[in-house]
């Protein structure tokens, strides 16, 4: 955006293009700001700033605007200054075992809009990614070049996608994320994802682990936004999560960080499809999850009636969310003692059964902690739902998170 702004690479040149970025930053961290509010918040002095702002605003990167009339104070309206939407977007794609998410954000880092639909688990890549470009599709609905209506107000009128102004696309998908050549990537038949994407779309890709993608998105706008340490625990189709510590967002080696699903808590229990015993997953993923409530006596076919049972007060459904819950806590304990965070995040569609699954998970959870630890960890249920991974998947494009510092670039194909 900035390098045809300068002819010459001087030490000039390299001071003006540091406080370009710092201004940008800004405008990225914290939305609109006027140029008092950028000044105070860069530390840079008036004319400087205001040279700054002017050749931004000159070369289409900053947009300037005004509050509407009903919002404004006395006097003159103060001119506020953000990033131009229109300069371009990020795309997150959430490839799940039985359903494609997908999330959009503008360049003023505005979520445009988020969509969901669900497949068989068996559905070829080229379908899913069919499915991903449709769903993406459904948001454009009004060019970023049309005027606004009379009345407006800001943020009530749906924003566009536009494929053609893609930056790049930040990809989730299920299970540890190594080199895109190995033989688990084949197996997993993901070795090709990444340049179906780019052929798709003509940009740059990066994929990671969808579940550790929502821990980095429930950390950056979502549940544990305040804190610098979080345990991120999804129930899905399969169970697994990711970890923020100190402040940054932990890949671990080969990118195999947040397995919590293959923990054992039955170690003579049923066979897992990681090739061990009693793992978590074979206990708290959805499809056991409805085998020990069909088990116990409950009638309902499937997750949706499930959870139904479970707010109506049904026996069975309780008595299995009390299980799930005992069983989730005493791997989310054990973790605990090994990173302890200062937040734990429970997040997917098992999440949606609220008290009747979270209670039973702080019990066992308290009950398996240390005494002096018990008192210092706080449980929460994820807040941005299906569309979590996709929107970590941009917060990995976009790079821009402090959670991001240390972290390794994934599964890259970054000259595309």
């Amino acid at each position: 955006m900035l390098s045809g702004m300068h002819e010459h690479d001087g030490p000039l040149t390299r001071l003006r293009r540091s406080h370009e970025h710092s201004v940008l930053d800004l405008l990225r961290k914290h939305g609109p700001l006027s140029r008092a509010e950028l000044g105070t918040r860069s530390g840079l002095s008036r004319t400087t700033l205001y040279d700054i702002v002017a050749g931004l605003v000159g070369s289409g990167a900053v947009v300037t605007s005004t509050p509407h009339v009903e919002v404004r104070k006395r006097g003159r309206p103060v001119e506020k200054l953000s990033l131009n939407p229109a300069a371009g977007e990020a795309v997150g794609i959430d490839f799940a075992r039985r359903a494609v998410h997908v999330a959009a954000v503008n360049f003023a880092h505005e979520v445009i809009g988020s969509a969901s639909e669900p497949h068989t688990a068996d559905l070829s890549w080229p379908e899913r990614v069919d499915i991903a470009e449709r769903l993406l599709g459904t948001l454009a609905t009004v060019p970023f070049d049309d005027p606004p209506l009379p009345g407006d107000a800001a943020g009530d009128r749906p924003a566009a996608v536009h494929l053609d102004a893609l930056s790049a696309i930040g990809v989730g998908v299920v299970g540890p994320i190594t080199d895109p050549g190995s033989e688990r990537a084949h197996a997993q038949g993901i070795d090709g994802l990444p340049d179906l994407l780019r052929k798709r779309f003509g940009v740059s890709v990066l994929i990671d682990n969808n579940t550790r993608l929502a821990a980095l998105a429930e950390a950056v706008w979502g549940a544990a936004a305040d804190s610098s340490d979080v345990l991120y625990l999804r129930l899905s189709h399969g169970v697994g999560g990711g970890l923020v510590v100190g402040g940054a967002l932990h890949r671990g080696r080969y990118g195999l960080s947040g397995e919590f699903g293959h923990v054992v808590v039955d170690p003579v229990g049923r066979q897992c499809e990681c090739g061990g015993t009693g793992c978590l997953e074979t206990r708290a993923a959805l499809d056991a999850v409805l085998n020990r409530y069909r088990e116990a006596g409950g009638r309902a076919g499937d997750l949706a009636g499930f959870l139904a049972a479970a707010a109506a007060g049904e026996p069975p459904a309780l008595q299995v969310l009390e299980r799930v819950g005992h069983d989730v806590g005493s791997v989310l304990a054990a973790v605990c003692h090994a990173v302890g965070p200062g937040v734990i995040v429970v997040g997917g569609e098992l999440a949606e059964a609220g008290p009747a699954l979270l209670e039973p998970v702080e019990r066992s959870l308290r009950q398996h902690l240390m005494p002096m630890a018990r008192h210092h960890i706080d449980v929460r249920r994820a807040t941005l739902g299906e569309a979590g991974s996709a929107l970590g998947g941009i917060a990995l494009v976009l790079h821009e998170s402090p959670l991001l510092s240390h972290y390794p670039r994934p599964v890259s194909e970054e000259n595309a």
